[in-house]
């Protein structure tokens, strides 16, 4: 299956991967506070009133508490508008 977002949504998903100890352990991320800076895996089209500036492969930081979590093939991403973008990491 694949997602296709519409009109100035964008689909990103977590920068960060699951951290593991030195002893091979993997820390559970449950507990940690989402990250900020999420790798941008699909981009909608647009509308006639809002230009997509985003481009898929991007990093960009979102606010917090926006969007709306979705769970595919056992990936979680997360849909967001554009205007919840603050910024693209360089």
């Amino acid at each position: 299956m694949k997602l296709n977002p519409l009109a100035d949504n964008v689909l990103v998903k977590s920068a960060l991967e699951e951290e593991t100890t030195a002893s091979g352990i993997i820390l559970a991320t449950a507990t940690k506070e989402k990250p900020a800076i999420y790798d941008v895996v699909a981009v909608g089209p647009g509308t006639k009133d809002v230009e997509m500036l985003i481009k898929v492969g991007d990093k960009v930081v979102v606010s917090k508490h926006v969007g709306t979590d979705v769970s595919l093939d056992k990936v979680d991403y997360k849909f967001v508008k554009q205007d919840d973008i603050l910024a693209i990491v360089e």
